[in-house]
């Protein structure tokens, strides 16, 4: 999403926040989340000032995203399942969304596929060892294929997923991975998330409003864990990230 965001606004000064000390979101409850999340947005945008926050998770944004528009006087752009692009590219009429096992359970995702996959099969399927996974591939380390596999098999193990042909990726960190995803998942199915559609608004919210004459490295701003190191410098520089700190 990063990547997607910086191509159409490339000298846009960009903080990237990642709270490493609240994961995994995908196992935390609502309460948890809709609390979290706002507190957090609101340390973030008092020190840093930014034109916009995006919720770059697909978890926070179907459980937080009210809270903290309520909370935070600025423009708020959140991430959630690309339900609707996929609708338009399946052939078979079955969609598989591959998130975190809060965001599968979201009636925020039952009324996605209501409004805009009436009519076709939604399958679901939570995998928090693949964020992990993702988490992993970051950090530079190697990504046991099996891992992958189980995830795929999430949906095309449920009735009606051998038909499956668009895989929508409902997890930010889950395009790390797409090589063994699409891999995993066949050369006849599609995978789909929804950066280019965040990176569209985020640039028609700041439309016509000046940027620096030439590109910012951007910052990666972590919460402190001792449990899940954050990755290194390097991983992070395609991304257009020229420093690192602890929040």
């Amino acid at each position: 999403m990063l990547a997607a965001t910086r191509a159409l606004l490339p000298n846009a000064p960009f903080v990237y926040a990642a709270d490493y000390a609240g994961l995994p979101y995908g196992r935390k409850s609502d309460e948890e989340l809709a609390a979290r999340v706002p507190a957090l947005l609101g340390r973030l945008v008092e020190r840093f000032q930014p034109r916009l926050a995006v919720i770059a998770c697909n978890t926070a944004s179907t459980i937080a995203l009210s809270h903290v528009r309520a909370a935070l006087d600025l423009p708020i752009v959140g991430t959630v399942p690309a339900i609707k692009p996929a609708a338009a590219l399946t052939h078979s009429g079955v969609i598989g969304v591959l998130g975190t096992e809060a965001t599968v359970r979201q009636p925020y995702v039952d009324n996605l596929s209501a409004r805009f996959a009436a009519g076709k099969t939604v399958l679901r399927h939570g995998s928090p060892e693949l964020v992990t996974a993702a988490e992993a591939r970051l950090r530079g380390e190697t990504v046991d294929p099996a891992v992958v596999a189980r995830a795929i098999a999430g949906l095309t193990d449920q009735p009606g997923g051998e038909a499956m042909d668009v895989i929508v990726l409902a997890c930010t960190h889950f395009p790390l991975l797409l090589g063994e995803l699409r891999t995993a998942a066949g050369p006849g199915v599609q995978l789909i998330d929804g950066a280019s559609g965040i990176a569209r608004r985020v640039a028609q919210l700041t439309a016509g409003q000046d940027w620096p004459a030439t590109p910012t490295p951007g910052l990666a701003a972590f919460t402190r864990s001792d449990a899940i190191p954050p990755p290194p410098l390097a991983a992070l520089r395609p991304y257009g990230i020229g420093r690192t700190e602890t929040i």
